[in-house]
């Protein structure tokens, strides 16, 4: 038995279930309203399947935009499928929820943020920000969650 509980793991997968839900009824039913999603991934994490020359394009995370054109969304426990639309090209992305980096719904300025920690404990940061719906993300840039109040776990770390 441990010893302590590992309240970043357990707010990890708490929130990795939040989105494969989100995810899950918009696969049932589709966007509700003006929202849409930023989901910015790493590339390398195990289990990512994208085109070669869309992994060759983004070597290290790549943001995907979940908005006006998107077909065959599935969401499995671990991991999501979506055909998406480059350059007039559909191309289908399998991303495993433990890759996501950064999920916003900039519609309701809802952002999260999975930080790695570098303590070795196996605990993850995540960090509830809000998002500034006005700011603007290039097509082919990296999405970044926007600044703002940031609430750390290692705010109610024992040290």
């Amino acid at each position: 038995m441990n010893d302590r509980f590992h309240y970043g793991q357990l707010m990890h997968k708490a929130m990795r279930g939040l989105m494969a839900e989100v995810l899950q009824s918009v696969a049932d039913d589709g966007l509700p309203g003006e929202h849409h999603f930023f989901i910015t991934f790493d590339t390398h994490h195990p289990g990512v399947d994208i085109a070669p020359y869309l992994k060759e394009r983004y070597p290290d995370e790549m943001t995907i935009v979940i908005q006006h054109w998107f077909a065959d969304l599935t969401v499995l426990a671990d991991r999501f499928s979506i055909t998406l639309n480059f350059s007039d090209s559909p191309e289908i992305l399998v991303v495993p929820f433990d890759s996501i980096k950064t999920f916003v719904d900039p519609s309701v300025e809802f952002g999260l943020r999975f930080d790695a920690q570098e303590d070795g404990e196996g605990d993850e940061d995540i960090v509830l920000e809000p998002v500034d719906k006005d700011e603007e993300i290039a097509e082919d840039e990296p999405a970044k969650a926007p600044g703002g109040d940031v609430v750390s776990l290692d705010t109610f770390r024992k040290h």
